[in-house]
């Protein structure tokens, strides 16, 4: 094998997990490689964070300027929407971005390669690891590439692959009124009437997307709230704003059956307590939204495997919270969606960067999987890290609960921002925080402070003791952390 074809590091996927990879094991003097079959900046830059937030952008504008600008004297009275345009930003914002991966892959000297990869072998011995890449095909999410049109080696491998959406078993995708996340964010035209299955960050985001921009959005959810993995408290209060602003929801209903029709679609639920209730929503097209799974389709050889765990690819653990994300093949590690929960590009991305430092032979602190932040960027906006209060009392925690609604918060009030509230979760008799959870404008920005804090192992009292400009958002985090030993002034 020739010398230009062998690498210390290869790594299998371009989004955020995979190219930050990359990028270090370049900073560490790593003849890096990198291999994806789409575009750099993988499903996260170029089909779900990024250019849903353009989206949401954009809807964010209109609500403001049109929905709500006469409360602040502004009139928009023959404002409209130009459809093509507002997906055309949308696109032209992952276009600029991908160009700036693939400028960051030249700037540290990796070798970019386009196509589809297959390992072929793990490291035996001192043999090295083998890969093929095929010409890739049409099958974005699920693709296992036609001919073969290089072969290389490597030291060590990398999987970041990342995650697909999941079809319901008797729905597949149509990509014309069965809807993936992907099919939401280019429809061609707005549709009068959305179902939404699911009501998880990624469809209530598009479910409040197209409603603020005037689609008539029903959501579907299966359990008895919606967002199931926040605060109950942050449940409720998000299904009370969002039906305000016009979003019908069918909580505790599971999805039987989608027919298409010849104007749109036909969704069967059934109540999920009582089976005997059934209902039937029509509408132009239905977004299924319940969750992803890990992308492996053509990745391995001919008698080439790796330990999978429900759906996974299963890594090894050097204590029970902390994984060495090495696979079952020698050589082969793996990172980002593609490993399970939680399913976060920023997760993938310092994932990568420990995984890489360890290759390396470096001492690194890897990462805390008790602060992650988790953020939902719809309006108000979601923010939440570390423990529900549910799941801090499950875990026999004494705790404590300091809250603080923001409709008795200057600026949120001066800016018209005032649903919503700030909680933590502490515990006896420290006060250590063991969560915190935001609905609120600029929730994702303001979670920070609360990452650190639990990262830091930090009390309420280093939050009250904080102190924080006025007038702000951040202000409530102070008043919800006073909140904890019943001294909030303003609350």
């Amino acid at each position: 094998m020739a010398s230009d074809n062998h690498f210390d590091l290869v790594v299998i996927g371009g989004g955020p997990g995979g190219y930050v990879g990359a990028i270090r094991a370049a900073q560490l003097g790593m003849k890096t490689a990198i291999i994806e079959r789409n575009k750099l900046g993988g499903v996260c830059l170029n089909w779900g964070c990024i250019p849903s937030k353009a989206l949401l952008h954009n809807a964010e504008l209109w609500n403001e300027a049109v929905t709500h600008g006469k409360e602040w004297g502004i009139n928009f009275d023959n404002a409209s929407q130009d459809w093509p345009a507002i997906i055309a930003k949308s696109r032209g914002v992952t276009a600029k971005l991908n160009g700036g991966v693939g400028y960051l892959m030249k700037k540290n000297g990796i070798t970019h390669i386009e196509g589809h990869a297959r390992i072929m072998a793990g490291r035996v011995g001192n043999e090295p690891c083998k890969v093929d890449v095929l010409a890739a095909d049409d099958d974005y999410y699920h693709g296992t590439g036609t001919e073969v049109t290089q072969q290389i080696t490597t030291d060590r491998i990398v999987i970041a692959t990342g995650a697909a959406p999941r079809e319901l078993p008797f729905a597949a995708f149509d990509h014309e009124r069965i809807w993936s996340s992907q099919d939401a964010m280019v429809a061609p035209s707005r549709p009068d009437r959305l179902i939404v299955v699911g009501s998880g960050a990624i469809g209530m985001e598009f479910a409040w997307f197209y409603n603020a921009m005037g689609t008539d959005v029903t959501v579907i959810e299966m359990l008895d709230r919606i967002l199931p993995v926040e605060d109950e408290d942050v449940s409720k209060e998000a299904i009370k704003i969002f039906k305000k602003q016009g979003i019908s929801f069918k909580p505790g209903h599971v999805t039987t059956g989608i027919e298409k029709t010849d104007n749109g679609v036909r969704v069967s639920i059934t109540n999920a307590s009582d089976e005997s209730k059934t209902e039937t929503l029509e509408g132009d097209a239905v977004l299924v939204a319940i969750g992803v799974s890990g992308r492996y389709d053509g990745l391995f050889g001919d008698g080439v495997t790796v330990d999978l765990d429900r759906g996974a690819i299963k890594v090894a653990y050097r204590d029970i919270e902390e994984p060495t994300y090495e696979t079952s093949l020698a050589g082969v590690y793996a990172i980002g969606d593609i490993i399970g929960p939680p399913w976060l590009a920023h997760v993938a991305s310092e994932e990568a960067v420990t995984c890489v430092e360890r290759i390396a032979g470096h001492h690194t602190l890897g990462v805390d999987y008790n602060s992650i932040p988790g953020c939902t960027y719809t309006s108000p906006q979601i923010g939440s890290v570390g423990m529900t209060e549910g799941a801090a009392r499950e875990a026999g925690h004494d705790v404590k609960i300091g809250k603080f609604p923001l409709t008795a918060l200057g600026k949120a009030i001066a800016t018209g921002a005032a649903e919503g509230f700030v909680k933590i979760v502490t515990s006896e008799p420290y006060g250590e925080i063991l969560g915190a959870h935001i609905i609120g404008k600029d929730a994702s920005e303001l979670i920070h402070e609360f990452c650190l804090a639990i990262r830091l192992e930090a009390t309420a009292e280093d939050i009250i003791s904080t102190m924080h400009a006025h007038p702000t958002m951040s202000e409530a985090l102070h008043e919800a952390a006073l909140g904890v030993e019943g001294r909030a002034l303003h609350g």
